[in-house]
C-alpha cells in the first residue's frame, strides 16, 4: 500500500505537479539521488506569452563528470539568466489580474543565487504549496531506486514529453487567450497569476 507521493523537484513546477499533490492526501518525497535530466521540468518551466508558449530554462554547470545525482546539480551564472526570466514574466503576466499581489514574492528568486539547483526549486515548492494552501509532510529519499512498491513514483511521469496527466484540463483565463488559445499544463505561475486565491480549483 504507498504511503508517499514520489516527485522530482521542478522549476515552477507545472500544473499537473500541484494536480497529483492535490489528489493525493500523501506525504511528499523528493527524489535527490537520482541523475540530473536535461529536457525535462527540473531545469524547465512553459509559460504564456503573446507569442505563444515560452520555455524559461536554468542553466545548469557541466560537471566533470556526466552524471550527477540532482543534488548536487550547480546552476550556472555565466550569463543573467535570471534577469531575462524575469523580464519574460513580467512581460507575460504583468496585465494578469494578480500578478502585482504575488510579484515581491516571486522576484527574490531572480536576485538571490542559489548554489544548487535543488535547493532553489525546493524553496519555490515550499512557496507555492504555502499559496495553494497545501499542506504536505516533505522529506527527501536516502538513495536511488528504480523501483519504490511502498511510493506512487511520479517521478519520470510529469516530464514535457509525456502525457500530462491532467486529463480534462479545466480552463481559466490567461492574458492572451484571445490570441493562443487556451494553453494547458503551463507552470503554475500561470494559474497563480490569472487567478490568484482560487487557482488550486483549476488542478
Amino acid at each position: 500500500m504507498p504511503n508517499h507521493l514520489l516527485l522530482t523537484a521542478c522549476y515552477l513546477p507545472p500544473i499537473s505537479y500541484f494536480h497529483l499533490i492535490q489528489q493525493h492526501q500523501m506525504p511528499i518525497v523528493v527524489e535527490q539521488y537520482e541523475h540530473f535530466q536535461k529536457q525535462s521540468y527540473r531545469s524547465r518551466a512553459s509559460i504564456a506569452t503573446a507569442n505563444g508558449v515560452q520555455d524559461l530554462i536554468v542553466p545548469i554547470l557541466h560537471a566533470k563528470k556526466d552524471r550527477v545525482p540532482i543534488k548536487d546539480t550547480r546552476i550556472s551564472y555565466e550569463f543573467d539568466w535570471q534577469r531575462l526570466h524575469w523580464l519574460s514574466l513580467q512581460a507575460a503576466y504583468r496585465n494578469s489580474a494578480y500578478f502585482e499581489y504575488y510579484e515581491d514574492d516571486f522576484a527574490e528568486f531572480y536576485t538571490k543565487k542559489h548554489e544548487f539547483l535543488l535547493d532553489y526549486t525546493m524553496e519555490q515548492l515550499t512557496m507555492f504549496l504555502k499559496m495553494f494552501k497545501l499542506k504536505r509532510e516533505i522529506s527527501f529519499t536516502t538513495e536511488y531506486f528504480r523501483e519504490v512498491p511502498e511510493a506512487l513514483d511520479f517521478r519520470d511521469l510529469v516530464h514535457p514529453k509525456k502525457v500530462s496527466l491532467l486529463e480534462n484540463p479545466l480552463p481559466y483565463y490567461q492574458v492572451f487567450e484571445q490570441k493562443n488559445g487556451f494553453i494547458p499544463n503551463l507552470s503554475a505561475v500561470d494559474v497563480l497569476f490569472n487567478q490568484g486565491p482560487q487557482a488550486k480549483n483549476f488542478f
